[in-house]
């Protein structure tokens, strides 16, 4: 009577859960899903694969050594499942971090161009002089930016690709004024240099409070965790009567529900943990489109480099390449 009323009880609740989850999707299904664009972590391949293969290795000889001492599939799993997104849980701290990393260097290369600006140089000379001050965080950025224009091309056009390859919201306006600048030449830019990187370090304060308010909720959530999981831990070890409920079929599927709670409150401390940045106004929609398209791109080739590639110029004449050198 006993195994036929636990059958029942184990096939209802697998039932509701089957129930709730076809709910749950067609909630999801009629409301629909806003698209997010993708954005570059911010970590190089390598380093995440580094990374990714360590924690894997650590999750299964925890899962292993939980699976061992409770003899419970659904706790390894969980154990296991913890590792891997430990540093995850509260937010993404290191995320933040980075982003505020860039930031802080975006603000500092802002105030060495107005520096170096203020010395009656001009941008094209200015850039290529901030490179040595520039922070490792935004080095590969700024060299990039360097090397595009000692290859001739365009300083508006070189700019709006380092927009993108920064991808920052914060950048775009640092980025607007420098294209500004190189396309109508005009005074003011020292000024307006300096009023960015300060509105950069008020934004940068801002988040830097945000997150020490943060930090404290997702040292209280870690240590709950780790109190919870704990207890479980040693309960299975010295009192295993007291949780030996958990050995049934039952019982791991209670003990899986808990685990899925658990779960869904992380995910949901790390959506209201993320911070969210405004969209981009320069972001290019993209580089299918052609240049004549694009703000700040020419939309012809200049006649010298026309000549140079043994294309057609502007002014309609064809040229080519000759092979002493000239232009035939």
């Amino acid at each position: 009577m006993t195994g036929a009323l636990s059958g029942d009880l184990a096939l209802a609740i697998i039932a509701g859960a089957l129930v709730g989850g076809g709910v749950l999707l067609l909630i999801v299904a009629i409301r629909g899903v806003r698209p997010r664009p993708g954005k570059p972590s911010g970590r190089s391949r390598e380093e995440l694969i580094r990374t990714l293969t360590t924690r894997t290795a650590l999750a299964v000889v925890v899962g292993v050594v939980v699976l061992v001492v409770t003899r419970w599939p659904v706790a390894s799993i969980g154990a296991a499942l913890l590792v891997l997104g430990w540093n995850s849980i509260g937010g993404g701290a290191a995320e933040e971090r980075r982003s505020m990393a860039r930031l802080e260097a975006l603000a500092a290369w802002t105030e060495s161009l107005r520096d170096t600006i203020a010395g009656a140089v001009g941008l094209e000379q200015a850039v290529p002089s901030s490179l040595r001050a520039v922070a490792p965080v935004l080095h590969p950025h700024v060299q990039a930016l360097v090397d595009r224009m000692h290859t001739r091309v365009p300083l508006a056009d070189a700019l709006r690709r380092f927009g993108d390859d920064l991808d920052d919201a914060s950048a775009d306006l640092v980025v607007a004024a420098l294209i500004l600048n190189a396309r109508l030449r005009g005074p003011g830019l020292r000024d307006m240099l300096g009023a960015l990187s300060t509105s950069a370090r008020a934004e940068l304060d801002m988040r830097r409070r945000v997150e020490a308010n943060r930090r404290t909720t997702r040292r209280s959530v870690q240590i709950v965790v780790g109190v919870s999981v704990g207890t479980a831990l040693l309960l299975s070890v010295v009192n295993r009567a007291y949780v030996s409920m958990y050995d049934t079929f039952t019982g791991q599927l209670v003990l899986a529900v808990v685990v899925g709670l658990f779960a869904a409150g992380f995910v949901w401390l790390r959506r209201l943990a993320k911070y969210e940045t405004p969209q981009r106004f320069l972001a290019s929609a993209d580089s299918e489109k052609p240049s004549s398209a694009r703000p700040g791109v020419p939309a012809e080739v200049p006649e010298t480099v026309a000549r140079w590639q043994g294309q057609t110029p502007a002014n309609g004449s064809t040229t080519a390449a000759d092979p002493r050198g000239g232009a035939r």
